[in-house]
C-alpha cells in the first residue's frame, strides 16, 4: 500500500476515486459547456488545491469521454504546481468531426494525479555519457502495422 498525502482543497464537491487503486480522482465541471465539432473550451471545475512542496499534480483525460465521444484535454497532461492557488481549469477539446457534446455542472470532464516530483540539479557538461539508445527518437524505433510487420 502507498502512502497518502493530505491535500487542502477548496472544491464545491472534493474529487474521488472511482475504485480502489485507481491512480486518477475525477474532476467534475463546475459549469455548463457546449463543445461543437473541433472546438475547444476552458472548463472550471470550481477545484483550487494546496500542493506540499516537492508534489505536483497532473490533470489528464478520461478514456471513457475519449473513446466514446472523442473529448480530450489539449495541452495534457496540464500541470499543477504545487505553488499554484488558483481554479483547476481544464482545456477540452472535441475532436468528433460531426457531433456536439453537451457538458452539465457535475459531469466528470478529467483525473487528476498527484505525485512526487524531485527538484533536480542540472550541471553542464561538454559531453553525455553514451547508451543504448543514443540519440534515436520520435518513431527510431519503428511501430507495429496491424499486418505485423515492423515499419
Amino acid at each position: 500500500m502507498t502512502e497518502s498525502v493530505d491535500v487542502l482543497i477548496i472544491a464545491p464537491e472534493v474529487p474521488a476515486y472511482a475504485h480502489p487503486g485507481d491512480a486518477g480522482a475525477d474532476l467534475l465541471s463546475a459549469e455548463s459547456v457546449r463543445l461543437a465539432p473541433g472546438e475547444r473550451a476552458l472548463v472550471g471545475t470550481g477545484v483550487r488545491i494546496a500542493l506540499p512542496d516537492g508534489y505536483v499534480a497532473f490533470v489528464v483525460p478520461r478514456s471513457g469521454l475519449a473513446t466514446k465521444h472523442g473529448i480530450t484535454i489539449v495541452n495534457s497532461p496540464g500541470t499543477v504546481d504545487a505553488g499554484y492557488r488558483g481554479e483547476i481549469k481544464v482545456t477540452l477539446l472535441n475532436t468528433d468531426a460531426a457531433e456536439a457534446y453537451d457538458i452539465a455542472p457535475g459531469d466528470r470532464i478529467a483525473q487528476l494525479i498527484v505525485m512526487p516530483v524531485p527538484r533536480v540539479r542540472f550541471i553542464p557538461v561538454e559531453t553525455l555519457p553514451e547508451s543504448a539508445r543514443g540519440e534515436g527518437g520520435f518513431g527510431s524505433t519503428g511501430y507495429q502495422n496491424t499486418l505485423g510487420s515492423n515499419a
